[in-house]
């Protein structure tokens, strides 16, 4: 699709829809980029919401699939707590998307906010987070992992 030709987009959209859920036109090239991190930095967002609420909620002594169950029915329910959580429950760090390519698209994002002088630093501290795990050797976990990373994880399991 050169130059954001709709009209390319309209006739691929059949093959678009069997291999993804949903299709979008974002015009011109680079845009459908700009959207993919858009929805890196929301990620980035509810990824250290989840592990912080993970390690605050083991720490205080709560039961976590109990804890779980009751947030899923408030505001606090998204996809990375629905999908992501049970499987830190579990162990299970293996990737969906891996730590490493997680944190390439946040470089991503944040060199293209500063292009647009815009500060993110909440996504600059998620950033910041993946480097750490990414530099322990830890790139090839799922983006769940991250939890890993926080001592208070392995206090709290100590603890009970």
């Amino acid at each position: 699709m050169v130059g954001g030709d709709k009209s390319a987009f309209d006739q691929l959209t059949p093959i678009f829809d069997v291999i993804g859920r949903t299709t979008n036109y974002f015009g011109a090239a680079g845009n459908g980029q700009h959207a993919k991190m858009a929805n890196q930095i929301m990620i980035a967002g509810t990824m250290t919401g989840m592990v912080e609420m993970m390690v605050y909620a083991q720490n205080a002594g709560l039961d976590l699939p109990e804890t779980l169950k009751t947030l899923e029915g408030g505001g606090a329910n998204n996809w990375s707590m629905a999908n992501y959580a049970p499987r830190i429950l579990a162990g299970d760090y293996t990737p969906g998307f891996f730590a490493k390519h997680f944190l390439k698209d946040l470089r991503i994002a944040l060199d293209e906010a500063d292009k647009m002088h815009l500060d993110l630093p909440a996504t600059k501290l998620t950033k910041e987070l993946y480097e750490k795990m990414v530099d322990a050797g830890h790139g090839d976990m799922g983006t769940q992992g991250l939890i890993t990373m926080y001592p208070a994880w392995h206090d709290g399991a100590q603890k009970k």
